[in-house]
């Protein structure tokens, strides 16, 4: 997901996300397929895959489908994808960073730019944007998971940074290098969690509200549309009223 966790379960982008998840296996399975390409074919050995096959099944992706994933990654003559960063500009002086996995550097990149300027954005140079953010673990857990303190004592027990508990859930934040350990300590407390990934933290926040609120939702959401966009993240925070609005 993009932005801010309260996006999770707004209407405005309910439907969008609806319309999206005939196309969500597809990149699940990319994931899957690239993590098991890049390590080996066992999620207790390789984590990146451990952390797609629980992003896969949060989504209900079919057992079928995640075995099939991992099978074509020691297929002969398959598809190679590499992963890329995209840094840019949304309205509201909004700062966005775009991940992608594709089998057609150009394709992508001409996507994007694309996207970008159609939707009232500017696509910048690789670090024009990232300095302003920090490369950090991201666990989330759904609210029935435990209260406040429940979670948050979990967390720093296990060697978390920061925790983030709204309505919504917890996001459990930690360093790089801790973030699979802490996942798994995690999961012997809390249970499984929602996803295990690297993530993108803004350092500082910029409100949006009005018509930039609206464009940049539509730019967000035509990025997320696009085949080859694996995650965006944001330093937006759009308040409930303007969502509200928005819906």
């Amino acid at each position: 997901m993009a932005g801010h966790s309260k996006f999770k379960n707004i209407m405005y982008r309910k439907g969008a996300q609806d319309k999206k998840r005939s196309a969500m296996f597809s990149k699940l399975s990319r994931e899957i397929t690239v993590a098991a390409k890049m390590g080996v074919p066992d999620p207790d050995a390789n984590a990146r895959l451990r952390a797609a096959i629980i992003a896969a099944r949060a989504q209900s992706m079919p057992k079928d489908n995640i075995e099939r994933a991992i099978s074509k990654a020691s297929a002969v003559g398959g598809e190679d994808y590499e992963e890329l960063r995209y840094e840019g500009f949304g309205p509201g002086g909004v700062s966005l960073i775009v991940e992608a996995l594709t089998d057609n550097r150009n394709r992508t990149a001409t996507n994007m730019r694309t996207i970008f300027s159609r939707n009232g954005g500017n696509l910048g140079a690789s670090g024009s944007v990232s300095h302003g953010f920090q490369r950090l673990g991201l666990i989330s857990y759904p609210a029935s998971a435990g209260s406040t303190d429940q979670v948050f004592e979990a967390a720093i027990e296990a060697g978390a940074e920061d925790v983030e508990s709204d309505e919504d859930g917890h996001e459990i934040w930690t360093a790089q290098e801790d973030l699979h350990g802490v996942a798994r300590s995690l999961e012997a407390a809390l249970g499984a969690p929602e996803s295990v990934k690297l993530a993108w933290r803004a350092q500082t926040a910029v409100d949006v509200d009005g018509d930039d609120a609206e464009s940049l939702l539509k730019l967000i959401d035509a990025l997320e549309e696009d085949d080859d966009v694996h995650t965006v993240w944001g330093n937006y925070e759009v308040s409930d009223e303007v969502m509200e609005k928005l819906a």
